[in-house]
C-alpha cells in the first residue's frame, strides 16, 4: 500500500493546484494535475460551482423504476454479495450508474453509505460532468475509460476527502450501459482498487445477455467525403466515378430522396446533359450498390455511413469534439456540383457558429488548425485558452498570418 506521508504529500500538492486553480476561475496554471483532470476542470467550470455540497438529483421520476428495467440490474444482483463483501473489507462503498451518469445501485457499510449520502452519491444522484464536475465516473463515461481521482482532483471540493476508482460496463453491442465505481477516503487509497474495479466489471459484462444479429439494413457501405472521396462496402474499396461519388453524397445527406428533375439539377444545374446521361449514372450507382436505390422518388433503400453525415448529427448532440476531428476537409473539395457546393457551405457555416458558440477552447483550437485563414476562430481560441497554455503560441502565429496574407 502506498504509505500514508505519500498519500499526504500527493493530497497537498493537489490542494495547493487545485487552490490557485479552480476558485479563480481557471485564471492560473494547472501544470500540476494530470492533463485528463485540467481538460474536465476547464470544461466544467462553466456549469458547476466547485463549493456546491452535494450532487443534483435526478429529476426524471423514481430512479427505481430504472433499475427494475436496467440491463445491469440482474447481472449486478448476481454479483451483489461479492460486491458488498469487497466494500464491506476494504471500507468502499460501491455504486452502479446508467449511461447518463444517474446512480441506481449502492452498497457499503453503514458509515461509509452515511459519508456517501451526505454528498448524495446514491440512488438518483447525478454525477455525469455537467452536474458534478470532474470525478472518476464522469470521467469514464466520457471517455469510455477507466479512472481513478483523488482528493482534490475533484472539481468539488466537498469531494476532497474521497478517491473513486471507477470502469465504464460495455454491452456487448459496444454501447457504455453505465459505470462501476468503488469509492472510500483517500487516505485508504490502495493501487490494486482499479484491478479489482476492472475484474468486477468484466463479471458484470459477462453476465449481460448476448447482442441480437445485426439487423438486415446495418449500413454495408461507407462513404467517406470530407477533404476527399473514398467508398468502402465490407472492409474493401468500392471503385466509383467522381459523378457517382456525388450522386450517393447527395442521397447520404437527404435520406428523403429526390426527384429525377431536381437529383439532375443539383448535379448539372444549368449545364446541358442528356437524359440518357444522367440515366446511365444513376443506373450504374444503383447496380454497385446491389440495386440498393430506389427508382422513382431517387432515395437510398439501404443505410450508407458516411462521415458528412455523422458530423451534422455531433452538432445536432452538441459534440462539436467529435464533429470537428471528422471534418478532415470540405465536402468533396473537387466537385462542382451544384448540390454539392450548396451542401459543402452548409456543413461549413453549421459547423463552425457550432465551434464558436460552444466555448470549448480544444475545439477552437483544433478547427483552426484546420481553417488556418479564420482569424475570428483564432481570436476565439485565444479568448478560451489559459494564459500560459502553450497552444497559444501556434494560434497567434496563424492569427498573425491572416493578417499578413
Amino acid at each position: 500500500m502506498i504509505m500514508s506521508a505519500d498519500l499526504r504529500q500527493r493530497r497537498a500538492v493537489l490542494e495547493d493546484a487545485w487552490s490557485r486553480w479552480v476558485p479563480v476561475g481557471g485564471a492560473g496554471a494547472a501544470s500540476r494535475v494530470r492533463p485528463e483532470v485540467a481538460d474536465s476542470w476547464r470544461r466544467s467550470l462553466g456549469s458547476v460551482d466547485p463549493g456546491r455540497d452535494s450532487a443534483p438529483v435526478f429529476e426524471g421520476g423514481a430512479v427505481q423504476g430504472r433499475w427494475s428495467h436496467s440491463p445491469l440490474r440482474r447481472p449486478v444482483e448476481e454479483l451483489a454479495g461479492e460486491l458488498r463483501t469487497i466494500a464491506d473489507d476494504a471500507g468502499f462503498v460501491a455504486a452502479v450508474t446508467d449511461g447518463t451518469g444517474t446512480i441506481l445501485w449502492t452498497c457499503g457499510g453503514r458509515v461509509m453509505r452515511r459519508r456517501a449520502e451526505r454528498v448524495n452519491f446514491a440512488p438518483g444522484g447525478r454525477w455525469d460532468e455537467a452536474a458534478m464536475g470532474t470525478n472518476a465516473l464522469s470521467l469514464a463515461l466520457r471517455t469510455g475509460r477507466a479512472h481513478s481521482v483523488f482528493s482534490a482532483e475533484h472539481l468539488v471540493e466537498a469531494l476532497h476527502g474521497w478517491v473513486c476508482y471507477c470502469a465504464p460496463i460495455t454491452g456487448p453491442d459496444g454501447r457504455v450501459l453505465g459505470v462501476l465505481d468503488l469509492s472510500t477516503t483517500w487516505d485508504r487509497s490502495h493501487p490494486l482498487a482499479m484491478s479489482t474495479v476492472r475484474t468486477l466489471v468484466t463479471a458484470i459484462e459477462d453476465r449481460l445477455p448476448s447482442a441480437a444479429p445485426p439487423p438486415a439494413a446495418a449500413p454495408a457501405v461507407r462513404l467517406e467525403c470530407l477533404g476527399g472521396a473514398a467508398v468502402t462496402r465490407g472492409g474493401g474499396r468500392l471503385a466509383l466515378p467522381p459523378r457517382q461519388v456525388e450522386i450517393l453524397a447527395l442521397l447520404a445527406l437527404e435520406p428523403d430522396g429526390f426527384t429525377p428533375e431536381r437529383l439532375r439539377e443539383a448535379l448539372y444545374g444549368d449545364r446541358r446533359v442528356s437524359a440518357s446521361t444522367f440515366k446511365a449514372e444513376v443506373s450504374r450507382l444503383r447496380r454497385a450498390l446491389d440495386g440498393h436505390l430506389a427508382t422513382r422518388t431517387y432515395a437510398l433503400t439501404r443505410p450508407v455511413a458516411c462521415d458528412a453525415v455523422e458530423l451534422l448529427d455531433a452538432v445536432r448532440r452538441g459534440d462539436t469534439g467529435r464533429a470537428v476531428r471528422l471534418r478532415r476537409g470540405p465536402l468533396l473539395p473537387r466537385s462542382e456540383a451544384p448540390g454539392v457546393r450548396v451542401w459543402r457551405d452548409h456543413l461549413e457555416v453549421t459547423l463552425r457558429e457550432a465551434v464558436l458558440s460552444a466555448g470549448s477552447a480544444d475545439d477552437a483550437v483544433r478547427y483552426g488548425e484546420r481553417v488556418p485563414h479564420d482569424a475570428e476562430m483564432h481570436h476565439r481560441a485565444l479568448g478560451l485558452l489559459d494564459p500560459l497554455d502553450a497552444r497559444r503560441a501556434p494560434v497567434v502565429a496563424r492569427l498573425t498570418a491572416t493578417h499578413t496574407d
